[in-house]
């Protein structure tokens, strides 16, 4: 199952396509769907997470948190739209693309994927743009 929150003014557009989409990432994985929540909430929410949680003072476009047991794939995922819309800007990226690539990172964090070290961030970027394709395949 796939729930959607809404802390803000944010709303995604035709939420079936992209429930659909993650289950797909989570198929080409092998990897089996157990509960995930996608909250999207603006930079003050975020932030207010990392302190609490992580100890960071710092804005973040998103935050994981695994649930996962095995290869049952759970967990809650917080996205800033407002960072996500800054970065967009940023890298000069179309916003639903950048927000894509965040909803696509969080899911890969859940499924083992790193991002610590350049030699993670790599192989992360390369995991983002191929399940960013993946979108925009006949759901």
């Amino acid at each position: 199952m796939i729930n959607y929150h809404y802390e803000g003014k944010f709303h995604l557009e035709d939420s079936n396509k992209y429930t659909s989409w993650i289950k797909n990432i989570l198929e080409s994985e092998n990897a089996q769907l157990g509960e995930l929540s996608y909250i999207f909430c603006t930079d003050e929410y975020l932030i207010e997470l990392n302190q609490k949680y992580l100890k960071h003072n710092s804005y973040t476009d998103i935050i994981t948190f695994d649930y996962s047991e095995k290869d049952i794939i759970s967990g809650e995922i917080y996205i800033s739209v407002d960072r996500v819309r800054e970065n967009a800007l940023h890298f000069n990226e179309e916003f639903n693309k950048e927000l894509q690539r965040v909803m696509a990172h969080g899911v890969l964090h859940l499924l083992g994927y790193k991002d610590k070290t350049e030699k993670e961030r790599e192989k992360m970027r390369t995991k983002e743009n191929e399940k960013i394709k993946m979108f925009h395949v006949k759901q």
